[in-house]
């Protein structure tokens, strides 16, 4: 089978990318293909059990039509800029054009060194690859814009961190790969035609529908604010902690990308952090919204130079884009905070009452994901015993004077409480890629070549909503020894 290549982006001036073949892998194994997004992208799946794609996935021979090049791009890293960043590690090997008409970037990583790797070996070992298809499937499954993994393969050799560990290559799916970053990288070299192209290209693949009276950068700031803003609100939902929001991984797309140090909170605490080098808060759990704003305001200023000369209040349009970016978050995340307490309509005091809940949290150390589904199973007390997390988890004492209040509320509302209910259990997931879990998951694959914990914990995640006693470990919150306190990139 040949895959239908379109590759938009190499097709754009060298000063783009680098062309460079991914370093083969000596004894290539198969871990796992993804169906479902196979299915999604056009492919056959009887192929993806080929020998030919094993060796696709591998980084050990090109398809026709590939065209395997590393990607230029700058950013911030912590508030500080790099100008020369790039693909140090992944190739874009194509782009895909699904049945749907959408087109997807497929890319290796972990397939060694390319002309960013900086010194690195360009090479992942295999923990990050399993951590990165368990956390992005499981994105997807909770209703997440996300970058997906068709594939993850072990390479047959050793990749050298503090310690030696095998290797492997993820193949990862997205929208594009285009970052904040990659603007970032053609503003710092005063490359205004290739910003304006750049531009363009974006424009026609991510956001065609977008009003064409507008300038074209006026237009993709203002069409990138309000997914990022979306996107965001999404991950304070869930409790999800990116980790390292770099403007190098922050997706023109709206997508998630870059699942190293990141993590979902069990015990809640807005001030949480997982990354094992942010050791100042930057990208803590309540700060995210407000990094967000900051790096859409790097994208702002590289596409100012586009708009300057020919619009003299070019820069006070673009501050008024980023200065709408709060609002629609607010508004994001209260309706998704509406429809995790089970409301249908919207009073006054209902923020304050999501406020509290939250501060209720924090102050008891509650989990995250096994409060809101616990409320959710009070919704309607009498449902199935099977479906209810009450034996993982109920609310102390505590919670008494705000459940009172809650259930004044709720009650007030037309939605009987099998409705109500039905809407909380669609909210609030009972299971998540659990830090102790996907840990476990890689442990066991590194150390033993065990990869049964790893291929549970995917297939489980695949349904986060649904809950049965038979699905209780992949709920259960980490006992006090199994609670990770540290995630690391990889790299």
């Amino acid at each position: 089978m040949s895959l239908s290549f379109d590759n938009s982006y190499a097709r754009l001036p060298a000063r783009f990318f680098q062309v460079v073949a991914p370093e083969p892998s000596p004894r290539p194994g198969l871990i796992r293909v993804n169906l479902e997004l196979a299915d999604t992208l056009g492919i056959d799946q009887s192929w993806l059990h080929s020998r030919q794609a094993l060796e696709l996935f591998a980084g050990n021979r090109m398809p026709p039509g590939a065209a395997s090049i590393a990607t230029a791009y700058a950013g911030h890293q912590f508030g500080n800029f790099n100008p020369q960043l790039g693909d140090g590690r992944a190739l874009l090997i194509g782009e895909l054009q699904a049945p749907s008409g959408e087109r997807y970037d497929l890319q290796l990583k972990g397939s060694g060194r390319t002309p960013y790797s900086r010194g690195g070996d360009g090479r992942s070992p295999l923990g990050p690859v399993l951590r990165e298809y368990i956390l992005s499937e499981a994105m997807f499954a909770l209703g997440v814009p996300t970058t997906r993994s068709l594939a993850a393969v072990s390479t047959g050799a050793k990749v050298y961190r503090q310690e030696v560990h095998p290797g492997g290559v993820l193949t990862r799916v997205a929208k594009s790969h285009i970052r904040v970053g990659t603007f970032e990288f053609f503003a710092a070299r005063q490359d205004v035609e290739a910003l304006g192209m750049l531009v363009d290209h974006v424009l026609t693949r991510h956001y065609p529908d977008l009003d064409s009276s507008e300038p074209p950068a006026i237009r993709l700031l203002r069409g990138v604010v309000e997914r990022q803003a979306r996107l965001i609100a999404r991950w304070q939902l869930l409790g999800f902690i990116h980790g390292v929001m770099n403007t190098d991984n922050c997706l023109i797309s709206g997508e998630t990308i870059d699942y190293g140090p990141c993590a979902f909170i069990d015990a809640f605490d807005p001030a949480k952090v997982f990354s094992s080098i942010d050791r100042h808060g930057r990208y803590a759990y309540g700060n995210q919204p407000r990094i967000g704003a900051w790096n859409l305001m790097s994208l702002a200023e590289a596409l100012l130079p586009l708009v300057a000369k020919s619009d003299p209040e070019a820069s006070q349009i673009m501050q008024g884009i980023l200065d709408g970016y709060e609002a629609i978050f607010e508004e994001a995340f209260a309706q998704g905070m509406r429809d995790k307490l089970g409301l249908c309509d919207e009073e006054d005091g209902d923020d304050d009452l999501a406020a509290n809940f939250l501060e209720a949290l924090s102050r008891e150390s509650c989990d995250y994901t096994l409060s809101f589904r616990r409320l959710s199973d009070l919704a309607h007390p009498e449902s199935q015993p099977d479906s209810q997390i009450g034996e993982l988890f109920r609310f102390p004492e505590s919670f008494t004077s705000w459940l009172d209040r809650w259930q004044r509320r709720v009650a007030r509302q037309a939605l009987s409480p099998e409705e109500r209910q039905a809407q909380m259990y669609t909210h609030n997931p009972a299971l998540i890629p659990r830090n102790h879990l996907v840990h476990a998951a890689i442990i066991a694959a590194e150390e033993e070549q065990h990869f049964c914990a790893f291929h549970d914990l995917v297939d489980a995640l695949r349904e986060p909503f649904r809950y049965s006693s038979g699905r209780r470990e992949f709920a259960l919150a980490p006992r006090p020894e199994q609670c990770v306190t540290q995630t690391f990139c990889g790299t």
